[in-house]
């Protein structure tokens, strides 16, 4: 399928009624279970009792520690292995670059600790273009005044990284290298660096993280006036839609979005998450993997990734935790829509107005290899305790520490002191949520 072929099939799937859209989504679940049965070893044992007149249900699910256990053997492409992975990873000017000319690779966030490498073949990146071009605006007179004032995008995310929003922005770059309507602000370079490039940038359109975004709304120095505000990453609280939408005096949205599966939901007029159903199937499911109606909020949820032939994800878990609801809604669209209980990191006060977005710290450590886990918790303005999963503990934390002692001197802050936990990283208690960056201290 070409990039046009992909923009016609995801126009008039937005066009959709829901009968049509659940007529796509299986004529597109039935060709992923065939190509995957017959070119992914791990889908070929997986599916062994699995028949031609299956139903959704019969496909047992897959996590991300089955997957990345069997990662090798879950690609469709025999020729791409995980050592290859690596060793094209660790050379950091392979970002926005395809391996064997194919596939892009990212690294996810990891929401739950345990991040997964994710390999996109070009119909799914040709899928990802589409369904942004068509339902990135949740207001029709946002990307009026977009296209007037040029497409200049700017985001603020991590700029260094085989991440998806990184990845995909210097891919892009490469593919297009004379378009000036596209910058990424590394969320990491000194406050006065990321106000000067969004200054001398001037954006129609800014992206980044609610945190951080939060934080630059304070900054007086920052005089750029966008025409609408699109953050992600992280959930959007209300408190800070408010505050963004009354500092830059223009609309602030959401979307919900994953690596394993790109865009599942974008926001509509009427501030709902519509799924892209003909792209993507969601299931809300309990602990247990049972299904949970509309209306109910799930324990975590199915994904299955209808575009990605390379890494086929189908019937994936994700930790969030949603309600998916079947009402109709007043902007028009005939997709079902959801609420999502997002990533709630804390934002951690070292006083004298110094303030550190969790994305910034979450970045940072996501780039020390040893490590396969970690929680940083703030025990007060000074102590920061490192819980991490590696296999040689001590050096990891070192090297992690050595980091994070960079990026606090870098902020004025040359007294914070890092210790090595005797805990593992671990869920809050009583809600079960996992959080990467908190603060503990009254």
């Amino acid at each position: 399928m070409s990039l046009l072929g992909a923009m016609v099939k995801t126009y008039l799937g937005g066009k959709a009624d829901r009968e049509k859209i659940k007529q796509i989504q299986q004529n597109r679940l039935n060709r992923l279970v065939r190509y995957a049965k017959a070119n992914s070893p791990y889908y070929r044992k997986l599916y062994e009792g699995v028949g031609d007149d299956f139903s959704l249900e019969d496909l047992p699910p897959v996590s991300k520690p089955d997957m990345m256990a069997n990662f090798d053997d879950v690609l469709t492409d025999r020729n791409i292995t995980m050592h290859r992975v690596d060793t094209f990873t660790k050379d950091m000017e392979n970002i926005g670059r395809m391996i064997d000319g194919r596939y892009l690779i990212f690294k996810t966030s990891g929401s739950t600790g345990n991040p997964a490498v994710v390999l996109y073949d070009k119909q799914n990146i040709d899928v990802s273009s589409a369904v942004a071009a068509f339902r990135t605006f949740a207001r029709r007179e946002d990307y009026r005044a977009f296209m007037k004032h040029g497409k200049k995008t700017a985001g603020v995310f991590a700029d260094f990284g085989f991440y998806l929003a990184c990845g995909m922005s210097r891919y892009l770059q490469l593919k297009m290298p004379r378009r000036k309507t596209k910058i990424t602000v590394d969320v990491n370079a000194p406050e006065e660096e990321i106000i000067r490039q969004l200054n001398e940038f001037q954006p129609s359109m800014l992206s980044g993280y609610p945190s951080n975004l939060a934080l630059l709304a304070d900054c007086e120095g920052l005089q750029i006036h966008p025409d609408v505000i699109i953050t992600g990453g992280e959930l959007l609280t209300d408190e800070i839609r408010k505050k963004l939408t009354e500092r830059f005096g223009c609309y602030v949205q959401t979307h919900y979005s994953c690596t394993e599966a790109g865009e599942i939901a974008c926001e509509c007029s009427e501030g709902h998450l519509h799924i892209n159903e003909d792209w993507v199937i969601v299931e809300p499911v309990d602990s247990d993997n049972r299904p949970v109606g509309c209306g109910q909020r799930s324990d975590k949820v199915l994904i299955t990734n209808l575009s990605n032939c390379i890494q086929p994800l189908i019937r994936y878990e994700l930790t969030d935790r949603i309600i998916v609801h079947d009402e109709k809604c007043r902007c028009g669209k005939m997709s079902r829509w959801l609420e999502i209980e997002g990533r709630t990191d804390d934002i951690l006060n070292f006083g004298h107005n110094v303030q550190i977005a969790p994305m910034s710290l979450y970045k940072i450590m996501e780039e020390v290899r040893p490590i396969r886990r970690f929680q940083l918790v703030q025990r007060s303005l000074r102590r920061l305790e490192l819980r991490i999963e590696a296999e040689d503990r001590t050096s990891a934390f070192h090297e992690a520490a050595h980091e994070l002692r960079l990026f606090f001197e870098s902020k004025g802050l040359s007294d914070i002191e890092v210790v090595l936990s005797d805990e593992l990283p671990q869920a809050d208690r009583i809600s079960g949520k996992f959080k990467h960056v908190y603060k503990d201290f009254q």
